[in-house]
């Protein structure tokens, strides 16, 4: 039994160590392939680190490009594709987005379209009128709102968080409240206050409400002069950066 028992303890500790030898060597192993993906990770001292973004903001389709006012302002990471026209004076801020894929948007002279705002227009409107989607001069949208084949007259106040369906027409020195929903073809006459969802009448503006709605548009496009006269100009040199990439064998 003794003897039996001396020989059970050195199967067990002969096992025991080729198991240790076999661990410390797995560990050797991945630390080394670990050092190995470290230094392949890690970028050459003399490679070139380029400031360099893809993304381009003003998008073409076919014939249609977008076209911007020398005096407008439009933020750096608002995406404008296709018939997009942003004219004199107006602004649009940052993470809006702009889609003329199927029909013509226009901003108008000194109105805004707030932060992360999307306007879209459809190819037709189910009410039959026109399914372009229009903001006329001295118009306010807050941001978040959606716009999507609809016209607004001139000095109006659409709220923030506001959704204007296909056909829906907001007419002269109007404003919709925060948060409204305008539905398909619903029209909203002239110098009323409406808010809701859906949105309906709540009461007639004042004339001194109706003074302010353009001085709150002018008061915008003063802060949007602002930031252009720091906003470095539109330009396709991210082509020229490819070239130089490519001449230097650096993936792009």
């Amino acid at each position: 039994m003794a003897t039996l028992g001396r020989l059970s303890r050195r199967v067990i500790a002969t096992t025991l160590s080729g198991h240790l030898r076999h661990h410390q060597s797995h560990n050797l192993i991945r630390r080394t392939l670990a050092t190995e993906a470290q230094a392949a990770i890690n970028e050459s001292p003399d490679r070139v680190k380029w400031d360099y973004r893809g993304q381009r903001r003003i998008i073409p389709l076919g014939q249609w490009a977008p076209k911007i006012a020398v005096d407008a302002y439009v933020a750096p990471n608002v995406v404008l594709a296709g018939q997009v026209t942003v004219c004199d004076g107006a602004s649009v801020w940052n993470g809006a987005v702009l889609r003329g894929d199927l029909n013509k948007i226009t901003v108008g002279f000194c109105s805004n379209i707030q932060e992360k705002c999307v306007v879209h227009a459809a190819w037709s409107s189910p009410t039959g009128l026109p399914a372009e989607t229009v903001v006329d001069r001295y118009v306010t949208v807050g941001a978040y709102c959606l716009l999507r084949s609809c016209t607004i007259e001139p000095e109006c106040i659409i709220g923030q968080h506001s959704i204007l369906m296909e056909g829906s027409l907001v007419e002269t020195n109007s404003i919709l409240e925060a948060r409204s929903v305008l539905p398909p073809g619903r029209r909203i006459p002239t110098g009323e206050l409406w808010a809701g969802n859906p949105a309906r009448f709540v009461r007639t503006l004042t004339h001194e409400e109706i003074k302010e709605i353009p001085k709150l548009s002018t008061a915008i496009n003063d802060l949007a002069n602002a930031h252009h006269s720091e906003l470095l100009p539109y330009s396709t040199v991210y082509l020229e950066v490819e070239k130089l990439k490519k001449s230097f064998g650096i993936s792009i």
